[in-house]
């Protein structure tokens, strides 16, 4: 039986939603590493992009962030963050991964400010980055993050990046591309979709020792439900064997548990 930290579930289980063949834009971290797995088992043809300019780079190892050199190696463009952002708006990229201090039931994400007041917040976080305007351009997103109440909100303090924003037709009411929008959340509990008719986040399959109730009792917001939730498929020694030694061999990620 393999054993696994919970960001090493986190990456091994992202990973496998990434097609070969498909476009992924990410950023350094888990949504990197995820990334790279795929990259190097099962999507030898995806294509990575940076935020920085780099297009379709083969990753040697970790990054250590979106404009280190790593991330033009081999590449078939160096370019920069206009021709990344005109890359999404053109419809090109099938998938963006993303993270945040807070998210809510239709998936929208904060990573702006904590408090009610914007002037004078409790906490200012770094802000949004490109996340904006990924989240608004890709076709899908991604997020992998930790899980408990602090983080899953009933709602967001500030919404840094549109998800679903009140429901069903509101990205589409705002202006988004339609078809567009949050595809999955992947935690140390549970992997989340999100219910076509309400557009609400929803438990699809729950890892291997965890409860439905644990993922609610680290929810801030009632939780909907596939119709069948599944047992998530475990890390293959595979998968581990490639994590640790190719893709993060110094743990800048997987070191962190």
């Amino acid at each position: 039986m393999s054993t696994y930290n919970s960001t090493e579930l986190m990456i091994c289980v992202a990973s496998r939603f990434l097609e070969d063949g498909s476009t992924v834009v990410v950023g350094t971290g888990a949504p990197c590493a995820a990334a790279m797995l795929a990259q190097k088992t099962h999507a030898k043809n995806m294509m990575i992009f940076f935020e920085a300019g780099g297009f379709a780079a083969q990753l040697p190892t970790m990054p250590v962030s979106v404009g280190d050199s790593r991330t033009f190696h081999k590449a078939l463009m160096a370019a920069g963050m206009l021709e990344t952002m005109e890359t999404c708006q053109r419809g090109l990229v099938d998938y963006c991964f993303l993270g945040g201090a807070q998210i809510d039931k239709y998936g929208n994400l904060n990573s702006t400010m904590i408090g009610s007041n914007y002037d004078h917040p409790k906490v200012r976080l770094p802000g949004s980055g490109g996340a904006n305007d990924l989240a608004s351009l890709c076709w899908h997103t991604m997020v992998i993050t930790p899980q408990d109440k602090k983080r899953f909100v009933e709602k967001c303090d500030f919404i840094t990046t549109p998800g679903y924003l009140a429901g069903k037709g509101s990205r589409e009411k705002a202006g988004l591309p339609p078809g567009t929008g949050p595809y999955k959340v992947i935690t140390q509990l549970a992997v989340f979709g999100y219910d076509e008719e309400t557009c609400r986040m929803r438990v699809e399959s729950i890892h291997p020792g965890k409860t439905l109730e644990d993922v609610q009792a680290n929810t801030g917001f009632e939780l909907l439900k596939a119709k069948n939730v599944g047992i998530t498929e475990p890390p293959t020694q595979e998968q581990l064997h490639m994590l640790r030694d190719k893709v993060d061999p110094m743990k800048y990620i997987i070191g962190r548990g």
